[in-house]
């Protein structure tokens, strides 16, 4: 096992104080870049060195070395090379090399039976081969499609691990992850990868009682692919959430709330803490938030600071509201008297870590001038 260095040691602190209810010596700051972000800001072509695990952590490690933050400045959430060897349909490079999400449906309507009763054979047997081209193909080729992206995955990740590790401890930063796991939330895999937004849109007016059964099938499968090995209290699950915002609160209480608090609550019971990416606005559903696990952390994108802090921010750890564009907009005094207001709100208490309200994805997407001043301006003021 890797010893820590002493400046490492006292980084994994604030995450460990923060996790644990306790306030901290000072703010952590949680990094959520995207691998793009980083190989921009190095100089590296997107459309050729994103395929190339090395560059990846060479621009990953150069953006973790100039920006103060607390981890390491990447989220490790989609590598291309993965999809080109599946031929993906979910996820395809843009005309700029840059990953999008198309809806797609890998699950027609007449299927949910069949997917109630054993989602795993079902998405196994229908799902992957309509949504990955290469697995499509059948037989040899469809299998040789599934094992060399195994094989590749698993490589890439344990690479990544490792490297990542060795990179906080060279450079002080935590070796915990905000993404030490990444999982969705079972209506919003049964929305974003198996019936699409128009579909389960359509669902849910038509059929709502086969989208309850549906979501409830998922469960055991989400809790599988969000408790990795290493995951634990401060190695946590992320979980991004989609399609909430666009229900019903009626629809909301009887479809996605029942499978989501309980896929948080299994993970709080295998020892598994939960950052939640509260993305679009949730303000009507503050009072559900406040009923899982205590400690849970909230990366809010949309909200009203006050009111959010107190409904949540005595049981629950609260992130994000930073408007990430205000970064390109704004003046550096303006950006810097953001991140002051803000911490001023919510940081009282020390259930608080500075984030921004959306994942950093391009470089274009803000004045690197006023991103490394904010973060060094929180490094300082945030001291309790």
């Amino acid at each position: 096992m890797m010893e820590l260095s002493k400046e490492t040691l006292q980084t994994n602190k604030l995450f460990e104080d923060l996790y644990d209810g306790k306030q901290p010596r000072r703010i952590p700051i949680v990094s959520t870049a995207d691998n793009a972000f980083c190989l921009e800001y190095a100089g590296f072509n997107l459309k050729t060195e994103q395929y190339s695990v090395d560059e990846n952590l060479e621009a990953i490690r150069k953006a973790t070395a100039d920006f103060d933050c607390d981890a390491v400045f990447a989220l490790y959430a989609r590598f291309p090379h993965l999809y080109k060897i599946l031929g993906s349909t979910n996820f395809v490079p843009g005309a700029d090399g840059f990953l999008q999400h198309p809806e797609v449906c890998g699950l027609e309507v007449d299927e949910y039976d069949e997917f109630i009763e054993d989602p795993l054979k079902t998405i196994w047997d229908k799902v992957l081969p309509r949504i990955h081209k290469e697995i499509g193909k059948g037989g040899f080729e469809g299998q040789k499609a599934v094992s060399k992206a195994y094989h590749s995955f698993y490589e890439t990740m344990g690479k990544i691990g490792m490297a990542s590790m060795q990179m906080a401890n060279e450079l002080g930063r935590s070796t915990y992850s905000f993404v030490g796991a990444i999982s969705s939330t079972p209506f919003d895999v049964l929305s974003d990868q198996l019936r699409s937004f128009t579909g389960i849109s359509a669902d849910v007016r038509r059929r709502p009682e086969k989208v309850e059964a549906a979501a409830a099938a998922l469960l055991p499968l989400a809790l599988k692919a969000g408790i990795l090995p290493h995951s634990n209290h401060y190695n946590r699950t992320f979980i991004p959430l989609h399609m909430g915002p666009y229900l019903r609160e009626k629809d909301f209480a009887r479809l996605y709330w029942p499978s989501f608090k309980a896929y948080v609550e299994g993970l709080d019971k295998a020892g598994v803490g939960a950052n939640i990416f509260v993305e679009q606005d949730w303000m009507r559903y503050l009072d559900y938030l406040n009923e899982l696990p205590q400690n849970t952390t909230f990366m809010f994108e949309y909200g009203d600071p006050a009111v959010i802090k107190e409904k949540l921010g005595t049981r629950h750890i609260l992130t994000g509201l930073y408007p990430l564009g205000i970064l390109k907009t704004h003046t550096k005094q303006e950006c810097i008297d953001q991140a002051k207001f803000l911490i001023d709100k919510l940081a009282p208490g020390g259930r608080y870590a500075f984030g921004f309200d959306k994942c950093l994805l391009r470089l274009n997407d803000v004045n690197v001038d006023n991103l490394k001043a904010v973060l060094s301006f929180v490094k300082e003021y945030g001291k309790y």
